[in-house]
């Protein structure tokens, strides 16, 4: 199977520094963000996929959506898409990213996920959307860390990418499962 990532367009959270891991608290995407979803959509508008998923946070099904507007593709809402738990929803990014700066990979907020924890919850849902479409090309909107948790996945040096920053809209395609 093939598989691209999008991160979601900009977001509200994004301009103010937020964080935001409860998809029950609304973010939506901002003016800019629709703008790079719907210049995405135009760059995979020759794509032929067989399925869509998104998280279940707005701005990326609103990401997928605009994508998905003249597509024939379903889309479906999977948590194992969701933004890496913190357990710091509403403080600011840097909070995060200072607390997790000496290990991303094993560095674990008291109510939240390791790097690690994130790559297996990708693997999990990598392996059975494989099995789904086996020779398909999907299409996943997500965010920066569990797309980076997949990437990390098909690495020898996970810690490398886990240190990784992608841009709203960035677009990454994977093969999986990994072939040798």
């Amino acid at each position: 199977m093939r598989i691209v990532f999008v991160r979601h367009g900009e977001s509200e959270g994004n301009v103010i520094h937020e964080i935001n891991d409860n998809p029950a608290r609304i973010v939506n995407l901002t003016e800019k963000g629709r703008a790079q979803a719907t210049a995405t959509a135009e760059a995979l508008r020759d794509r032929s996929f067989a399925h869509a998923y998104a998280s279940e946070f707005p701005r990326a099904r609103q990401t997928a959506e605009i994508i998905l507007r003249r597509a024939a593709c379903a889309l479906s809402i999977d948590a194992r898409l969701n933004e890496r738990r913190s357990g710091m929803d509403g403080l600011p990014v840097h909070v995060f990213n200072d607390l997790v700066r000496t290990d991303r990979l094993r560095t674990k907020p008291d109510r939240g996920e390791s790097f690690l924890e994130q790559m297996e919850r990708m693997r999990s849902f990598l392996d059975e959307i494989a099995a789904r479409h086996p020779q398909g090309l999907v299409l996943a909107v997500s965010h920066q860390d569990p797309i980076l948790a997949a990437m990390a996945l098909t690495v020898d040096d996970p810690a490398a990418v886990a240190a990784g920053e992608l841009a709203n809209c960035e677009r990454i395609e994977l093969s999986w499962p990994v072939r040798c």
